[in-house]
């Protein structure tokens, strides 16, 4: 976060208590300092304590992490959507400013809420270099199984 200076990230991931208004405001996302407070407040933050972040693919991974970050099309985000709908019928909100991507939707909001779906944001894309035609989505350790299930038994999309 601080190599690439985001101190929204920053924020969201409970690195730093400076709510990010005043970057928002410079930044000319905002049309005013009450709409980038406002934006600001509404930022997810990650509460619970950690030491540190790992960022690895999966397949080295040991099965010690909170969340998992996919990078995906439409298509494949929906069916992940639709695997984890599959056993409870539950709908997936979206909860985005088109900011805090990574760190906030897919990470703080995987964490709390199961699953966090995005359209990325400016630093993300910039420093991630995911294509344009993909969204981030977080999934929380605790829906893995269900929506792996769930992908065992919904139908192919063209099916």
């Amino acid at each position: 976060m601080s190599a690439q200076g985001c101190p929204v990230g920053a924020y969201v991931l409970g690195v730093s208590d400076d709510a990010p208004h005043e970057y928002y405001l410079k930044s000319g996302r905002y049309v005013d300092m009450q709409a980038a407070r406002r934006a600001s407040d509404s930022l997810p933050r990650v509460v619970k304590p950690y030491r540190s972040i790992r960022i690895e693919p999966l397949s080295v991974n040991n099965g010690t992490f909170d969340v998992i970050i996919l990078y995906l099309a439409p298509e494949r985000a929906m069916r992940i959507v639709q695997a984890y709908s599959y056993a409870s019928g539950a709908r997936i909100v979206v909860d985005t400013l088109g900011a805090a991507s990574v760190c906030g939707d897919c990470t703080a909001l995987a964490i709390e809420n199961g699953v966090g779906l995005s359209f990325g944001c400016k630093g993300s894309r910039k420093h991630s270099g995911y294509s344009d035609d993909e969204v981030p989505l977080g999934i929380g350790v605790k829906f893995v199984k269900t929506i792996e299930d769930g992908l065992g038994h919904i139908p192919e999309t063209r099916d």
